[in-house]
């Protein structure tokens, strides 16, 4: 049985939205003047819709939320390879809302940026890797 295109394409969609979220982060962390927090949220985000591509592969609903933890978990019960990405989850999981609004701090170190900008890649390869060619954009 050949998988729907509309599949196709929405996973294809996510994909290519979690590239070009992991674009802007490095971009805003390495382009003057460095918008740090605006990296780590786009950090975040690039994990967050790759794990959901996962889950629209293989027909998991998932809720609206911004907790890659969770998500991870949920992608775990399906693989459990993706158990090895719950330190990833728990390092960008708090940049989805943590520096959008005016707080204690304005934005992270440059250190903690390029360590959310790392785990974002290495965790989005790490989801690209578990799914099919034919859903790669």
């Amino acid at each position: 049985m050949s998988t729907p295109p509309e599949k196709i394409a929405e996973v294809q969609q996510w994909l290519i939205k979690a590239e070009r979220d992991l674009l802007v982060a490095g971009r805003a962390a390495h382009q003057p003047p460095p918008l740090l927090d605006v990296a780590v949220y786009h950090a975040q985000q690039a994990v967050e819709k790759a794990l959901k591509a996962f889950l629209t592969w293989h027909d998991e609903p998932f809720r609206r939320t911004h907790d890659l933890v969770e998500l991870a978990r949920q992608c775990a019960v399906l693989d459990s390879d993706f158990t090895t990405l719950q330190v990833t989850a728990a390092l960008l999981t708090p940049y989805g809302v943590a520096f959008r609004y005016p707080g204690r701090l304005l934005e992270p170190s440059f250190p903690d940026a390029e360590a959310a900008l790392q785990a974002a890649q290495t965790g989005v390869a790490f989801v690209r890797a578990r799914l099919p060619a034919e859903v790669q954009p």
